[in-house]
């Protein structure tokens, strides 16, 4: 008799070759050695352990209380629209108008959108390797191909900077555009104005999309030089930008984010939205209407918390052998080579993550969870921890290259 594969087993295989974001797998097993009363020291997950501000708490018991958790327009409620546009105008000169903004289910929802109505199946998205994954995953699912330009690494002093001259060789007839992720995951870069610049040229010359995420551009530190997407003139006639809330005002949880496109696009992707989720949060919109209208001021004092952290956790693993660490000017993290110790102990990088949060307890993520193969020699450390914790955590990390080395 003919074997017939059952139809709930007949899924899109596209799905089998997606990587998905690992980042969760390693917080999933961390959470489960917790379970089990091992004092574990997670710096994987890209959230800031900031709690929501209680203003912001309180103003979604209002929304509650005033029972507003009803559907809302798909696009989102105009007020929220109306601040988020005169937020970027004020900040970035960008002239948006509040139809021009469909609020979203997080960055991600954002992302989603633009991928979803662009992207036809042949295309092709560059994208910088190491990347956060939904950029080089989505593409995939709508069965277009990712191509990787790997960043370069420029040493303990300089960092990472973007190869532009890269990106421009793999421009081919089959491209559709270009995803920037800035300041950078996973890396805590923040790429410079002019590189910005140069990847707006080549949108114009071979007029291309960027798809633009700058979900981190209230995280910098330093000198660094950032200049967002939305500052250009013409942005409209290329960039589409992807940010939220989730960060920059502690509500990962809350699922908020936005998209900004021109007029003519964003009646189109809230078709799109609809017929996807229908629409975001009620609740969190009117929170996240609060939080662009305060003054502030809790996240400055988040930023300035992170940065001494960011100070803390570079110089405790400047002093760890093996090591070649890069400070970072944004975002929320550091992307440590350690190219000489897998090499002296045989270890890939997967290994030696799995075997660090096994007999340490200590998590951090492979830099093969943001693919493809550029994060082989490197390891992404999420500084969201205490720099109490940080000091213990880097403490476990010694003790444990000490004894795989010494082994």
């Amino acid at each position: 008799m003919r074997t017939v594969r059952k139809p709930t087993l007949d899924y899109n295989v596209v799905l089998d070759e997606l990587s998905g974001e690992k980042a969760f797998q390693y917080i999933s097993r961390a959470r489960e050695l917790a379970s089990k009363g091992f004092d574990v020291i997670s710096f994987g997950v890209g959230q800031p352990d900031v709690p929501t501000p209680q203003f912001l708490v309180d103003e979604g018991k209002k929304a509650l209380d005033e029972r507003f958790t009803g559907y809302t327009e798909t696009e989102g409620i105009k007020e929220l629209r109306d601040t988020v546009a005169e937020y970027l105008n004020t900040r970035y000169g960008s002239d948006v108008k509040p139809e021009e903004v469909v609020i979203t289910i997080g960055t991600k929802g954002a992302a989603y959108l633009a991928m979803a109505a662009y992207v036809r199946p042949g295309d092709e998205i560059i994208v910088t390797d190491p990347t956060y994954p939904v950029y080089s995953e989505l593409p995939k699912f709508l069965n277009a191909r990712p191509v990787y330009a790997p960043l370069r690494w420029l040493g303990e002093e300089s960092g990472f900077s973007l190869d532009v001259d890269l990106i421009h060789e793999l421009i081919t007839s089959k491209t559709k555009g270009i995803a920037i992720v800035n300041p950078h995951n996973p890396t805590g870069a923040v790429f410079s104005s002019k590189e910005i610049e140069e990847i707006m040229d080549l949108a114009r010359d071979y007029n291309l999309l960027v798809i633009a995420d700058e979900i981190y551009d209230n995280f910098l530190y330093e000198d660094a030089d950032f200049k967002s997407f939305m500052s250009f003139p013409d942005w409209r006639d290329h960039v589409l930008y992807c940010n939220g809330f989730s960060k920059t005002f502690s509500m990962t949880g809350w699922r908020l984010g936005y998209i900004v496109a021109r007029r003519e696009v964003t009646k189109a992707l809230t078709k799109l939205a609809v017929n996807t989720w229908s629409c975001p949060p009620s609740i969190a919109q009117k929170v996240g209407i609060k939080a662009l209208k305060s003054d502030w001021s809790s996240v400055q004092e988040m930023v300035s918390l992170f940065d001494r952290r960011r100070k803390t956790i570079c110089r405790e693993l400047r002093q760890v052998k093996g090591f070649e660490v890069w400070c970072g000017k944004g975002a929320f993290y550091l992307f440590p080579r350690i190219s000489k110790i897998l090499e002296a102990t045989g270890l890939d990088v997967e290994t030696f993550v799995t075997n660090l949060m096994e007999k340490k307890h200590v998590v951090v993520l492979p830099g093969t969870a943001f693919p493809k193969e550029f994060g082989k020699d490197f390891i992404r450390f999420s500084y969201a921890v205490s720099e109490e914790r940080i000091v213990e955590g880097v403490k476990r990390i010694r003790e444990f290259i000490e004894e795989i080395t010494l082994s």
